[in-house]
């Protein structure tokens, strides 16, 4: 809560309320309420939340111990740990009587697993032993705690979470896939007192070293679920394969078989959720909730997942099942779960909103969450392509076919393709071919339009294009970009770039088409002498500068829900003219690179503008905005970066003072962009390393992508 400020934003409650849902997971986590004890706990906070949830008509459901051990002195494998948080459980109930639904521990068994048998959380276990003995200490915790909470409130019911996927393999590894299979039920089976000397896991409990005691208590002490909350991931169903050399080497596990992403492998896609959410109601006879429902991608894919989980729950719920609910998890998105928060890496991946921003900007989701708690069709057109997880280029070895055992997808759904397009002007510019290859990339159905296919300056062809291919957007990546040239050419710089946007604005503002343009930090003088945010004044020094100024004051007169990007000094994988990529092959070829020492930019890696702007044309996003990878640096400071992370010898980058690089048009000397609207971008360090591989991918693999003239898409005419 500290890194995601949610701890000091009562607000955000407010913004929850206003999503339409019912319930939420709340935490009033033991090890931050009670650290040193029940004596000292500091109740503020929960005293502060959970009665304003109430009042906004949404029901907590409080958890206690998320992912972790509780407080410092306890751990997952302290025989104390169950009869310690039932005492926290117990004065928590004493203080909010009234709360109603409980999940006193997240994910005991994938706790247990992370915890006790892979070594990577607190207390590093690695055997079946402790794996076992966490497993076993917070389920008895559970029904500590659930028994002292009903104490006080006899009505109060158990939400118990926890990861359930589904494992395939090849015949070969059958018995290891039964297992897992097995293994995934543990907790809930536990709970339900259903292990005994019948269960099937009953001597993997005693062979591993578990008291035949400590696992029949649970028969003799039952506290089944009042809601089985299921939590599901793209890396929730697995593929094992003995044949481990044709996969990534981090895929292979210490018994030297592959446990892969079944959509990184699999030929034909799984299902989903719902054969797996049948088969806990078959298993159980219990309600059920997917109580975390998320994906770590763009934008159009987090939307794809959700409804793909929500229509999962409906179709489940029309045969039969007790299906309660579905969760967004999480709503203010995650810090460092790309590696299991083993490293504080300050990676981020939103949710609902993105924190990134002064206050929690929502995204596309929440649009998305409010049409479905409403019963309202879901309105983005992105929602008409298909996920990462089902598309052609998700694999990460040679697909496996496999037996009928996985379900092939329907018909109707493969072959669904996007019809409402993105328009992208500019074919054959840096900018709008990288549109172009990144749509093809995140299954957006997009129309490269040259000159010839729509002139953005003529209103008539313009009109004539919109009505022809009918976009949702459209993406002004063309315009005039010679900066010297146009201290010349005056007159067809401010067609280009003032002109032909307002045009286009005026279309997009009578049809409701979202509308990405951009602009440059050419609209500064420089005379601030530090980063430019949003609001700054403009004050160009030349003609180019003076035609983004321009056309920043006409377009958003007239269309105020245009979203127009200010960025500078592009940089990429894709084009042979950037100054990075030509800077580092005269390096490479022993040449002297000369670049200005005393010009601040901001730098921007293409990709990393491309696939932002998109998520942010998504989420409709409006006003200008500044995107860069965030560091002001002089042109000869960004070459020695690019050539100290190449391993190139930066001696031979030759700084100078602009004035000795004579150029016809006055440029400001301190153009650097910064944001009070948020960072959205990486670091530039962190894009220059990316920027290096990629490079080495397109010269190892040669550049196969669709030409950026390539006209049509989808088969569109």
């Amino acid at each position: 809560m500290d890194q995601n400020g949610h701890g000091k934003r009562l607000s955000d409650l407010d913004r929850f309320a206003a999503l339409g849902i019912k319930a939420i997971r709340y935490p009033v986590l033991w090890e931050l309420t009670a650290p040193d004890g029940l004596a000292t706990a500091d109740w503020s906070w929960a005293d502060e939340r959970l009665p304003a949830l109430r009042d906004l008509g949404v029901n907590p459901i409080v958890g206690l111990v998320h992912h972790g051990s509780g407080p410092r002195d306890t751990s997952l494998v302290d025989p104390e740990f169950g009869p310690r948080l039932a005492e926290y459980a117990g004065a928590v109930a004493q203080r909010f009587p009234w709360v109603e639904y409980y999940t006193p521990v997240n994910e005991p068994c994938t706790t247990a697993r992370f915890a006790g048998l892979y070594g990577l959380w607190y207390p590093h276990g690695r055997s079946d032993l402790v794996f076992l003995q966490a497993l076993i200490n917070q389920c008895k915790g559970v029904v500590l705690s659930m028994r002292a909470i009903r104490e006080v409130n006899p009505n109060a019911k158990l939400v118990q979470t926890d990861d359930l996927g589904k494992t395939y393999s090849t015949p070969e590894l059958a018995e290891w896939a039964d297992f897992y299979n097995e293994r995934r039920w543990l907790a809930w089976d536990l709970l339900c007192g259903t292990i005994d000397e019948e269960h099937a896991l009953w001597k993997y409990f005693i062979k591993s070293g578990i008291p035949a005691e400590d696992v029949l208590w649970f028969r003799d002490n039952p506290c089944p679920p009042d809601v089985v909350g299921v939590n599901y991931y793209i890396t929730s169903e697995r593929w094992l394969d003995h044949r481990g050399d044709r996969y990534p080497a981090q895929y292979v596990g210490p018994h030297g078989f592959a446990d892969i992403e079944t959509a990184r492998a699999l030929a034909t896609p799984t299902p989903g959720i719902g054969p797996l959410l049948e088969e806990t109601w078959e298993r159980y006879n219990l309600p059920i909730a997917i109580t975390e429902a998320h994906i770590d991608a763009n934008r159009e894919d987090q939307m794809r997942w959700l409804l793909e989980v929500w229509n999962a729950a409906h179709d489940v719920r029309k045969k039969g099942a007790d299906m309660r609910a579905v969760t967004v998890w999480s709503l203010l998105g995650a810090y460092d779960w790309n590696c299991l928060v083993t490293e504080c890496r300050g990676y981020y991946e939103s949710g609902a909103y993105d924190l990134r921003s002064p206050e929690p900007r929502p995204t596309a989701l929440t649009r998305l969450m409010r049409e479905l708690s409403c019963g309202r069709a879901p309105s983005s057109p992105v929602l008409q392509g298909i996920g990462w997880w089902r598309r052609p280029g998700r694999f990460l070895c040679p697909p496996v076919a496999t037996s009928t055992a996985v379900a092939a997808l329907p018909a109707e759904r493969a072959g669904a393709h996007p019809v409402q397009p993105i328009l992208i002007i500019g074919a054959t510019g840096t900018l709008g071919s990288a549109f172009a290859r990144i749509c093809e990339e995140r299954n957006l159905a997009y129309r490269v339009l040259t000159r010839q296919d729509m002139d953005m300056c003529d209103p008539q062809s313009v009109e004539a294009a919109v009505e022809r291919y009918q976009p949702w957007a459209i993406v002004n990546a063309g315009g005039y970009v010679r900066v010297h040239d146009a201290e010349r050419e005056s007159d067809r710089c401010l067609r280009e770039n003032a002109h032909g946007p307002v045009v286009l604005a005026n279309a997009c503002a009578r049809h409701e088409i979202r509308l990405l343009t951009f602009s440059s930090d050419l609209v500064f003088d420089g005379s601030k002498g530090s980063a430019y945010v949003e609001s700054d004044p403009v004050a160009p020094l030349n003609v180019y500068g003076q035609s983004k100024a321009e056309a920043e004051r006409r377009v958003l007169a007239v269309n105020p829900d245009a979203l127009m990007i200010r960025t500078s000094a592009f940089f990429g994988p894709w084009d042979r003219h950037n100054f990075v990529t030509l800077a580092l092959q005269s390096l490479q070829e022993g040449r002297p690179v000369t670049a200005a020492s005393d010009l601040i930019v901001s730098p921007t890696y293409v990709p990393d503008l491309v696939q932002t702007c998109l998520d942010m044309l998504i989420d409709e996003e409006r006003g200008i905005w500044h995107l860069s990878n965030g560091e002001g640096v002089s042109w000869a400071e960004l070459a020695r970066r690019a050539c100290v992370l190449a391993g190139l010898d930066e001696s031979l980058v030759d700084a100078q003072p602009a004035v000795a690089l004579a150029g016809q048009a006055p440029q400001p000397r301190y153009s650097a962009l910064g944001t009070e609207r948020g960072n959205l971008m990486p670091s530039l360090d962190d894009a220059l390393g990316r920027y290096l591989q990629a490079v080495k991918e397109v010269q190892r693999e040669g550049d196969t992508h669709v030409g950026a003239a390539q006209a049509a898409h989808y088969g569109s005419s």
